[in-house]
């Protein structure tokens, strides 16, 4: 059965669109490893702002990868949790980490 070329580069163009960036894979690990309020996924992603946090937490939202929810106590608490669609994506993360992990021995060698 010949492979559907096109097709696998518009997958994969839509992957790489997807984890484009350089805050959306650090988020999305933050939050599948169990930082759920705001300020604690913030404080796990050295260097991220609370504007860009604000922003990918939007846009996951809209993509379906993370359940926002919000609960009416003073102050009001607001919580994410990955959805099963999002940790879907975290055998990917785990194999970039060990990809990167891997890569970085290598290059060490030299």
């Amino acid at each position: 059965m010949k492979r559907d070329q096109a097709e696998e580069l518009r997958a994969l163009q839509d992957t790489l669109y997807f984890i484009g960036g350089k805050w959306r894979i650090p988020v999305i690990n933050s939050i599948c490893t169990g930082n759920r309020r705001f300020r604690e996924i913030e404080r796990s992603i050295p260097g991220i702002t609370t504007r860009m946090l604000s922003k990918e937490l939007k846009d996951m939202e809209l993509n379906k990868l993370v359940k926002r929810t919000v609960y009416s106590e003073t102050p009001v608490l607001v919580e994410y949790e990955p959805t099963e669609y999002c940790r879907t994506f975290g055998k990917i993360i785990r194999e970039m980490i060990n990809w990167g992990r891997a890569h970085k021995r290598k290059i060490a060698e030299k």
